[in-house]
């Protein structure tokens, strides 16, 4: 992918959602919706999205527990050439180095735990801000000088 910017201070909309499908399904739509409007392709919302949505499950179930009561707070920022994401649960965090690599043989039948590498598959940059309750992200669109 092309290289942009790294700017910081940048997000301006933030959203806070509970586990909710209703809330959940109404904000990827408006997401979407602004990324397609920005001109990102449908493989790029595609993208996006399922960064986002893996984000937003662990979030809810790892961070927050799976505790109706506690919102996911959601910063993001858009624009024409680059997407800022970042996702704070209400969790005491963890250490991402401690997850498994789910592509090691040993953990190919374990049904989850691929989220992160799919996050990083897809985004330019992937950062867990210490403790560990904070997610970052950023997608350079790839024909952006």
């Amino acid at each position: 992918m092309a290289a942009c910017a790294r700017v910081e201070g940048i997000y301006d909309k933030e959203h806070s959602l509970r586990d909710e499908r209703e809330q959940i399904d109404a904000f990827k739509a408006e997401f979407s919706s602004l990324l397609a409007s920005h001109g990102y392709s449908e493989a790029c919302v595609f993208g996006i999205r399922l960064a986002f949505e893996e984000g937003l499950v662990n979030a809810f179930r790892h961070g927050n527990e799976n505790d109706p009561d506690k919102p996911v707070r959601i910063t993001y920022s858009i624009d024409s050439t680059e997407v800022h994401l970042q996702l704070e649960d209400q969790g005491a965090g963890f250490d991402p180095e401690s997850v498994p690599d789910p592509t090691r043989e040993e953990n190919l039948e374990i049904p989850s735990g691929r989220g992160i590498m799919l996050m990083r598959a897809y985004m330019s940059e992937v950062v867990f801000i210490p403790p560990g309750n904070k997610l970052r992200m950023r997608y350079c669109r790839p024909d952006s000088k």
